[in-house]
């Protein structure tokens, strides 16, 4: 049986680096010479640009984007006894994070349309938790595939109740809400940098910003065995620092994120136009907010059919996300979910498939992926 060649994958991060080598290699070198690879002037200079670029007094780099999250529910003083609400759809790393606090996740359903957080069934729970939960005191929203979710109605529904909100923006560097940037709506935002994010690093990294100042010091400790002076620990800490390779790195890719995040909507629209009329249905995007398509993710009822169709023409397609959190083996049973019992959520799972989009697809490519998507749509 013939193997059919991928001629255009879902993602290819060696593409990224080719088209910055000469720029990513002389800030990696830079850093071999310097002898200081942890917790230097790359990390903190990356901090700065990255608070200016989103607008916060503050950010703070750690290893990871579930770090990102984790210290900033540990710098809220969330833990043991208390939950936490977010979505099933999404990378389980946003549950994880939540866990690793000894905190109690509680998962509600999303929008079908553009895969956020429901806010009505946000303002559900909080207004009437599920019996025998701790006390909810954190919300985490995930901005989902680069489209932002709904924050209006999430933002008055967790300040009319006393919670917090962290947002979880691991896919959507740059996207904007009526021309806000997500990651200034909530209390504070994390950010994963993993290798295929729209800012990427070349390893695992994250970062974590808010306009608390305190917070932030508080946070610079934890991540580093609360240390405040070396070797002397005022609080419970962890291990989790963003080195300062990753750091040169992102410092390169952090003034190419807006031309890559317009190159992602020049695809997207390209997309759009070949899926235009079909039964396959294309993103949603509302009104008011400003897309970056971390993903480019079409629906249909034979996904299944569909990205083997689209196999077979050489392209490379993948799932976000096959099996919602609450139904994985490590939480099924044992988590609690809303009202709804996450019924969009167990849907949007068996429909949803992403096509290739990074900045570095050619316009061949592009047009590769296109005359596929008009054959299976037809």
């Amino acid at each position: 049986m013939d193997v059919p060649v991928i001629t255009v994958p879902q993602a290819d991060p060696g593409a990224a680096y080719r088209a910055q080598q000469p720029a990513i290699d002389a800030a990696v070198g830079r850093v071999l010479q310097s002898g200081w690879y942890i917790l230097g002037s790359e990390g903190a200079a990356f901090e700065r640009e990255f608070a200016e670029w989103l607008g916060l007094p503050r950010a703070v780099g750690c290893a990871n984007g579930t770090d990102a999250l984790m210290l900033i529910l540990r710098g809220l003083g969330i833990g043991p006894g208390m939950s936490v609400v977010t979505v099933s759809h999404t990378a389980v790393a946003t549950v994880a994070a939540i866990e690793m606090t000894g905190a109690t996740p509680l998962l509600i359903d999303i929008d079908p349309d553009t895969y956020g957080m429901d806010p009505e069934e946000l303002a559900a729970v909080l207004e009437d938790p599920p019996p025998g939960l701790p006390p909810i005191r954190a919300v985490i929203p995930v901005h989902l595939y680069g489209h932002p979710c709904d924050m209006t109605p999430i933002m008055a529904a967790c300040r009319a109740h006393g919670v917090v909100v962290i947002e979880d923006c691991a896919q959507a560097h740059g996207a904007r809400i009526d021309g806000r940037m997500v990651g200034t709506l909530g209390d504070a935002a994390a950010f994963s940098l993993y290798p295929t994010k729209n800012l990427a690093a070349l390893g695992d990294a994250g970062i974590l910003a808010t306009r608390d100042e305190e917070l932030a010091g508080n946070i610079a400790a934890i991540r580093q065995y609360g240390w405040k002076r070396r070797y002397i620990s005022d609080a419970i800490g962890v291990n989790s620092r963003l080195d300062e390779i990753q750091a040169a790195v992102l410092r390169v890719r952090l003034p190419l994120l807006a031309a890559g995040n317009a190159r992602r909507r020049e695809i997207a629209a390209a997309y759009d136009a070949a899926l235009a009329g079909s039964a396959i249905a294309a993103p949603v995007r509302r009104a008011n907010v400003e897309h970056v398509y971390h993903q480019y993710v079409i629906r249909s009822p034979q996904r299944d059919e569909l990205a083997a169709r689209l196999r077979a023409l050489g392209i490379g397609t993948g799932i976000h996300y096959p099996v919602p959190v609450h139904l994985q083996e490590a939480y099924l049973g044992r988590t609690p979910v809303g009202p709804s019992g996450c019924a969009e959520t167990e849907l949007a799972s068996r429909e949803v498939l992403s096509l290739p989009i990074h900045p570095e697809l050619t316009d061949r490519q592009v047009e590769t992926v296109c005359a596929a998507l008009r054959v299976v749509a037809g």
